[in-house]
């Protein structure tokens, strides 16, 4: 129960991020988190909602996408993350949260796959950065 929470509040700082720096990501949730406003929870959703599409869904894309990843040297698997942050997206906008990527839901274009790809590098970065600095948290028997 604890990793899920840290996996959250990781995704969350993730998300945050990537809302800041890709143009193309529009959750106005967001603008008044500096000012810790009445929408903080709808971040965290967001950030759930990531948590368990990469704890559940995407082990299982991982592996029936194993050729098309090996054969792309790797490069697979960017798109099937960014196609991750899609289906993120979609379920947050079924659920009324807001989150939404270059106009997608309910528009798919160039450039909300630009802008989840763009998303998912870095929600991966900063989630790989806090993860490096977690790992210190547990405790080997």
């Amino acid at each position: 129960m604890t990793d899920l929470l840290v996996k959250v509040l990781i995704n969350a700082v993730g998300v945050y991020a990537a809302i800041q720096l890709v143009p193309q990501i529009a959750f106005p949730a967001a603008k008044d988190l500096s000012t810790l406003g009445d929408n903080w929870w709808k971040l965290l959703a967001v950030a759930l909602i990531l948590a368990l599409v990469n704890s559940y869904v995407k082990p299982i894309l991982k592996v029936l996408s194993f050729p098309v990843t090996l054969v792309s040297l790797g490069l697979f698997a960017f798109v099937l993350n960014a196609l991750l942050l899609l289906l993120v997206a979609f379920v947050s906008d079924q659920l009324g949260l807001g989150f939404s990527i270059g106009g997608f839901p309910p528009n798919f274009s160039a450039d909300s796959f630009v802008g989840a790809l763009l998303g998912a590098i870095v929600i991966s970065i900063v989630s790989t950065l806090l993860g490096m600095m977690n790992a210190g948290r547990r405790i080997v028997t």
